[in-house]
């Protein structure tokens, strides 16, 4: 779910006149929430927090009502009960968001075969082809934008630039419910005012680095040389960031997506309580998931975790990745973010599993970098010496004090 709260929204109101803004990026308006409101209209203009009403629950979903007050996905619901005091809160129906889905995605292959889903609610459109059929893509998207509301009854927004970052970019700037076409000729002056944050793979981390180095914009990024970007982020980090920055991306919409995915759970006999403990398995999970990856000659744009309690609640949280991976350092990474977010003191974990999901094929993942090579470098190093000596001739000393032997006794492995 997107932080973008409609405040900032910038929209193509009128016709544009331009046919190099072939990729769309479409993005549902607040997805889970605004299926829970076509069976609930009356909660239609409140804040409205789709979750479970219980302070150990995180928030699934907010309108954009109720992002206002600070609310996002992923929060602790007493987080979000503190900021949002009048907030109506809704129980998740899955199999809605599930079906609602599967009927946008029906609209999108209306107007063109090459569509890349990216998860649930949202999906990159390659609209070249459609251009003499349908128009230009200001009026294709507003004819999508158009379908899938007389389809499914849901809001969209649409943005429509010469590459994928800048479409991406583009929708959540017009959100909700909104259409920005940015022609290729006007992308720099579109990218360089945006804060440098709007740069995909820019965490935290990465902005404190960069203000302190008083780059606050695109623009400020665009104009630093490289090596002082290279010395700052390290080379795959500098030469990415530079490329966003003047608007270049190589990658293009890849029909090759699939919804196949690979993962491993672990069913502990004793339950876990403490979060390295929980890292560790993670970690052990992860590596099995990266292995069977690599042997498919796929990579995972979708981490998920999987975590299920001693009363057998179960919870599943996953995050799509800005280029997908094989590797897992990257999978063990994400997914104890993941994990950090549901940690409780005092939580009991009876099973855990880590998920690598919307699989493409390695040689057509078109990533625009790779930061995962060093990383890669040494998993297939190991895959060579499991091959030769057997699986667990090499690993991560991390995993060392949590050898099989010494794990709880009677847990059980899975492949998911």
């Amino acid at each position: 779910m997107s932080k973008q709260d409609g405040r900032n929204r910038l929209v193509s109101a009128q016709p544009v006149d331009d046919v190099t803004a072939t990729v769309l990026h479409v993005d549902m308006d607040a997805f889970f929430a605004s299926v829970e409101l076509l069976d609930r209209p009356d909660l239609r203009g409140l804040p409205v927090i789709v979750g479970h009403d219980s302070d150990r629950s995180v928030v699934t979903a907010a309108t954009y009502e109720a992002r206002r007050y600070g609310v996002n996905s992923a929060m602790p619901m007493a987080v979000a009960k503190r900021r949002c005091p009048n907030a109506v809160i809704v129980e998740p129906h899955f199999e809605k968001y599930a079906a609602k889905s599967a009927a946008v995605m029906r609209v999108f292959g209306q107007f063109t075969p090459k569509v890349e889903k990216l998860g649930i609610d949202e999906a990159f459109l390659d609209v070249a082809g459609a251009l003499r059929l349908y128009g230009t893509p200001w009026e294709i998207g507003t004819a999508i934008r158009a379908a899938v509301l007389r389809e499914t009854g849901l809001h969209c927004s649409v943005g429509a630039a010469s590459t994928k970052f800048v479409a991406k970019l583009a929708s959540s700037r017009s959100k909700p419910d909104g259409l920005l076409v940015v022609p290729a000729e006007h992308t720099v002056a579109f990218l360089h005012p945006q804060p440098v944050s709007a740069l995909w793979g820019v965490g935290g981390t990465t902005q404190e680095k960069l203000e302190r180095r008083g780059i606050r914009t695109v623009g400020d990024l665009a104009h630093t040389p490289l090596p002082s970007l290279v010395a700052a982020l390290g080379p795959a980090g500098g030469q990415r960031l530079h490329d966003l920055s003047w608007g270049r991306d190589p990658r293009v919409v890849d029909t090759g997506v699939s919804e196949k995915s690979i993962g491993h759970e672990v069913t502990f006999g004793r339950d876990l309580t403490e979060r390295d403990d929980v890292a560790r398995e993670l970690l052990r999970l992860a590596d099995k998931v990266a292995v069977r990856l690599r042997r498919a000659d796929v990579q995972a744009r979708t981490v998920a975790l999987k975590v299920r309690y001693t009363d057998f609640s179960t919870l599943t949280r996953s995050r799509t990745l800005a280029e997908p991976t094989d590797v897992a350092k990257r999978l063990h990474h994400e997914a104890v973010e993941l994990y950090d977010v549901l940690h409780r003191p005092g939580n009991r974990i009876r099973l855990i599993g880590v998920r690598g999901e919307n699989l493409v094929p390695a040689a057509a993942s078109n990533a625009l970098w790779d930061d995962d090579a060093p990383w890669r470098e040494t998993e297939t190093t190991v895959d060579a010496v499991a091959a030769r000596f057997g699986a667990g001739v090499l690993r991560p000393a991390s995993l060392v004090r949590g050898a099989p032997e010494q794990r709880p006794p009677h847990a059980r492995q899975d492949p998911a």
